[in-house]
């Protein structure tokens, strides 16, 4: 009998099988770590939002915080100066209210100048881009919740 070179089907099986263990141990893990980062980059999302909402009421006391994104972003060129109705205080990918995995909102309360502001973040799908919501007010402390969030109403559970 002469000798064949090669696998047999067995083996290739053994070795499928525990690539197969190995896949099922490691992707929970994976989908685990991505929400973490989701959830990570939401709350850092929503501490730039509180400190642009702060610099904005600064720079613009006649107008109080800013009731949109456009206000607090715009064209940002080196020839366009900052105005209260452009910014240039958050890049325009957080502008556009979609960033990893979160959808963001934005609410003021009173009229000129404004002296109230919600903003929050929702998962774009629960469980799968992010577990919890996260939102501030004008005490600038980051909250969060289990449900989705319409706006922020400052009663939520502080972040630690």
């Amino acid at each position: 009998m002469r000798k064949q070179k090669g696998f047999s089907l067995i083996e290739l099986l053994i070795v499928v099988a525990i690539i197969l263990i190995i896949a099922a141990i490691a992707i929970p893990n994976l989908l685990r770590a991505r929400i973490a980062a989701n959830e990570s980059s939401a709350v850092a999302s929503v501490r730039t939002l509180n400190t642009a909402q702060i610099s904005y009421n600064s720079a613009y006391p006649t107008a109080g915080f800013a009731g949109s994104y456009g206000a607090l972003s715009g064209n940002c060129s080196g020839a366009t100066l900052p105005t209260s109705t452009a910014a240039c205080l958050i890049d325009t990918q957080l502008a556009s209210q979609s960033k990893s995995g979160y959808t963001f909102g934005i609410a003021v309360t009173g009229s000129a100048p404004v002296s109230n502001y919600a903003v929050w973040a929702n998962p774009q799908t629960q469980n799968t881009t992010g577990v919890r919501s996260f939102c501030s007010v004008a005490d600038a402390v980051v909250r969060y919740t289990s449900a989705s969030l319409a706006t922020c109403a400052g009663t939520e559970t502080p972040l630690q």
